[in-house]
């Protein structure tokens, strides 16, 4: 038996999405538990994402009236994922316990006082498809006073999901229709209103992951879990085949810890990593990532030393990005998901050809930009669009309207031209061809269908578009001078293909059996969504769900090796897995 410095019941590396959900089951079962966090912050790439969980069937959908079922949600990820036999994470068994235990975790958060809800709309990705939800299935965080957390507010990692005014998520989607709706102005000014009040009575209200991982935060400092930032784990602890702790740093030395019932690894992908990412995804950069810097992948090549299986390793969570000047250093990358799905828009590869539907999942389309640039060079692509779209719609983090950067224009970021001829020239394209393509897509304008990639006959699509906008929500036409194109990158925010677990998020070996004491969750994993991501929050729901069923797993189960486990575990009233 090892020498330990120090022993907890669960340790748990890294603090993303999964990590804290874990932390609240095992002290809910009166367990100790040690997060360890290499970064100086707290919260991973959730606390930087929009902190949307993908949550079928989930309370908050009942609250509200929207129909949702065990039964519907797994008709839906059936038709999008099928059976990918190339993809294990996403195997039949682990669906139906994703399903299962998300709306159960949803509740579990609810009863430790993490304050959620849900979007009133943001369609599944596929709605379309059998199953699919038009309203969608995403859970959210109330907006969090990030006061509350007294001296841990400095350690929250900020999100990207930032705004002049303190906003929720869903009132930040409004936002954009402020020119052009009195409905949007009056939420302008309640949003106004909010922010003097919470001046003068000193709140700091925040959204998005932030307050997503912050209420999380809260929660786990409030019931006892043990958070150390700057803690960085160097090694797994295996005794007679058995994980049994980990090697970390304190005080700049080797820290040996013990944990009694498991490790649990959440350590993010490797997003930042240039060297797996040419291995696994050649063609792909970290400079185009919004991941939190820890996205590093050595946890993943430490499991594999200790004989992992790995799958799905060439999937990311892609988000397509356009980078202005400057914006390629910067922690936050502007997204163009929504850009090129707006009205008088459109993308076209480097020879002037539209190739897909500006709509739907980011991931597919980033997926497809890589796809496309096999045959013809498509990376970047380039977003074409008219005067109509620059005095309408937001443009790499610019307001509608705005005067745009001159350095944007001297650097060749930004393309603006008087006809679509000259606007080719200046890409290096064919004139012709490019004419073709934009006459081509406003005679589908004219008749409002999209004839070639039926953009905006998803809900989805229109979703992502303009609500003003009629008849079309995404479809308008590209006839007004001058004429604009900016490139457009496949970028992502983070990797989706990791060590593959079980129903119990229990890490595998290559032959299928189980690495006893090692679990592991988040974008550390093979996706139980496979190679496809079938809504808002389909990485970031998943961390917390399987957070939550390797606590429940590692809190009930027979001890790992090491001593002073306590035995009696009936306290823990979060359900128990169940195999459908």
């Amino acid at each position: 038996m090892s020498d330990f410095d120090e022993v907890f019941d669960l340790v748990v590396v890294g603090s993303g999405g999964g990590s804290m959900c874990a932390g609240l089951v095992m002290r809910s079962a009166g367990k100790g538990v040690l997060i360890l966090e290499k970064t100086d912050l707290v919260g991973g790439t959730s606390a930087r994402s929009g902190g949307v969980m993908w949550m079928p069937n989930n309370p908050f959908m009942k609250r509200d009236g929207v129909e949702d079922s065990f039964e519907k949600a797994t008709t839906y990820l059936d038709a999008v994922l099928g059976d990918q036999k190339d993809a294990p994470g996403a195997s039949r068994e682990r669906r139906r316990t994703y399903l299962t235990e998300a709306p159960r975790m949803v509740d579990f958060l609810g009863s430790q006082g993490v304050k959620l809800t849900r979007v009133t709309e943001w369609p599944d990705y596929y709605d379309e498809r059998p199953g699919g939800s038009a309203s969608g299935r995403t859970v959210v965080a109330e907006l969090f006073d990030a006061n509350e957390l007294g001296s841990w507010k400095q350690k929250l990692r900020p999100s990207f999901i930032r705004a002049p005014v303190p906003a929720t998520l869903e009132e930040m989607l409004e936002l954009p229709g402020l020119k052009r709706s009195w409905r949007v102005k009056m939420l302008l000014l309640k949003l106004v209103v909010r922010g003097i009040i919470a001046k003068i009575t000193g709140k700091d209200w925040v959204a998005g992951g932030a307050a997503l991982q912050g209420r999380m935060l809260q929660a786990a400092v409030r019931t006892g879990v043990e958070i150390r930032t700057e803690s960085p784990v160097t090694e797994l602890i295996v005794e007679g085949g058995v994980v049994t702790g980990v090697v970390t740093v304190k005080e700049g030395r080797p820290w040996r810890v013990g944990a009694r019932s498991g490790v649990l690894v959440n350590a993010g992908g490797f997003a930042h990593n240039q060297q797996m990412r040419d291995r696994y995804q050649p063609g792909t950069s970290v400079k185009w990532t919004m991941a939190a810097p820890g996205d590093t992948g050595e946890m993943i090549e430490e499991m594999m030393r200790q004989g992992a299986a790995i799958a799905q390793m060439e999937e990311r969570v892609g988000c397509q990005v356009t980078l202005p000047p400057g914006a390629e250093e910067g922690e936050f990358k502007p997204t163009a998901q929504g850009m090129t799905a707006s009205p008088h828009a459109i993308l076209v590869d480097q020879s002037g050809v539209r190739y897909m539907n500006e709509g739907g999942s980011y991931m597919a389309y980033c997926k497809a930009m890589l796809e496309r640039n096999k045959v013809v060079p498509a990376v970047p692509s380039w977003c074409v669009f008219d005067n109509q779209y620059m005095r309408n719609y937001m443009l790499a983090g610019t307001m509608p309207g705005s005067k745009k950067p001159q350095r944007w224009y001297d650097e060749g970021y930004l393309k603006q031209a008087g006809t679509i001829e000259e606007l080719a020239r200046k890409l290096n394209m064919g004139p012709a061809r490019l004419r073709a393509t934009v006459e081509r897509f406003n005679q589908f304008v004219a008749q409002n269908r999209d004839e070639d990639f039926l953009r905006g006959e998803r809900a989805y699509d229109r979703w992502l578009g303009d609500p003003f906008n009629k008849p079309s929500e995404t479809l308008g036409s590209i006839t007004e001078p001058p004429f604009y194109a900016v490139p457009v990158l496949p970028g992502d925010v983070g990797t989706y293909g990791g060590v593959v677990t079980d129903e119990y998020a229990r890490v595998l070996r290559q032959d299928g059996s189980v690495i006893p004491g090692l679990y592991a969750t988040g974008v550390s994993t093979a996706s139980v969504m496979g190679r496809a991501y079938p809504g808002a929050g389909s990485s970031v729901g998943p961390s917390f769900v399987w957070g939550y069923v390797a606590a429940k797993h590692a809190a009930t189960s027979a001890n790992v090796g090491l001593p002073g486990r306590a035995s009696n575990v009936a306290q823990v009233q979060v359900g128990s897995l169940a195999r459908t």
